[in-house]
């Protein structure tokens, strides 16, 4: 468990709402925010500079949330949990409330208000490419990745040439691993980088089979995600060496959230089976001569 830094019922006039009244006259909100930061080296020390300084996170909410008029209340607290994510390294989740207690209802009440959570999160990417200028598709793939809002690329693996998985008919691959940092969610992402195969020209039409560009998520934090168009950990993972020897590189000690070991136990492992299988093929095949 983190530590948290708690600022309450921050308290502005505000213009936002849906009602053109609301917009004209202004009205009150109150807004919180809890962060969550390592506040250990701080304490000890009396460095602030290991902390988050309350004071100014409470100034840049309040120059964000008067700068302009927003219809939502949602859109008010989501761009308050950016901005501090975005500015402040040491927050690693941040939780934002922003309670309208003036808000047009007919009907006592005390107030009406929005809670929301926002986190980075951490994402593990594999990337292969056979078609063309194999490199040089994948140092685009990379930078497009990286100029994606709200994220980062923070790992890269280097980039090994591997044989074909599945269907052989074709050249060897150019693979590589991510790791990358993103306010997205596992969704949001999935659908960007779909738009990056289909922007380099990424055609479906042999599963396995060649491409000028593959990117698939291997890993988004612990999450385990079973959707129609989305499955992590990637299915696959356990079973191929090009993904595990780059992953093993920028991400030795993750733990798989299924398999409950290591990418670098997992690689072994399967070159363990890898060998023994070629063990087996090389003494059936001296029975048979």
């Amino acid at each position: 468990m983190m530590d948290k830094i708690y600022i309450n019922n921050l308290e502005f006039i505000g213009f936002h709402g849906v009602f053109s009244e609301e917009k004209k006259l202004g009205q009150k909100f109150l807004v919180s925010l809890e962060l969550t930061v390592d506040t250990r080296e701080a304490g000890k020390t009396g460095d602030l500079t290991k902390s988050v300084h309350y004071g100014l996170v409470a100034q840049d909410v309040e120059k964000l949330f008067l700068e302009k008029s927003i219809d939502l209340i949602e859109t008010c607290a989501e761009n308050i949990a950016e901005m501090v994510l975005k500015k402040y390294e040491l927050v690693k989740e941040v939780k934002v409330i922003v309670k309208k207690p003036w808000a047009p209802l007919q009907m006592h009440f005390e107030n009406v208000a929005v809670e929301i959570t926002r986190k980075w999160h951490r994402v593990y990417l594999s990337l292969g490419s056979n078609i063309g200028n194999k490199r040089k598709n994948l140092l685009e793939a990379i930078r497009k990745i990286g100029e994606l809002e709200n994220t980062e690329v923070v790992k890269s693996s280097t980039i090994l040439e591997t044989e074909p998985f599945g269907y052989l008919e074709q050249d060897n691959f150019l693979n590589a691993c991510l790791e990358v940092k993103t306010l997205m969610t596992a969704q949001e992402f999935l659908k960007e980088i779909l738009q990056i195969e289909l922007d380099m020209g990424r055609v479906r039409e042999i599963k396995w089979g060649p491409r000028i560009i593959d990117i698939d998520i291997l890993f988004y934090d612990k999450e385990i995600i079973e959707e129609d168009n989305l499955a992590v950990p990637h299915p696959w993972i356990c079973e191929r060496e090009f993904v595990l020897d780059p992953l093993s590189e920028i991400a030795p000690n993750y733990i798989h959230p299924l398999e409950k070991k290591t990418i670098t136990m997992l690689a072994r492992k399967l070159k363990e089976r890898e060998a023994n299988r070629s063990e087996e093929r090389r003494v059936g095949k001296e029975c048979r001569s």
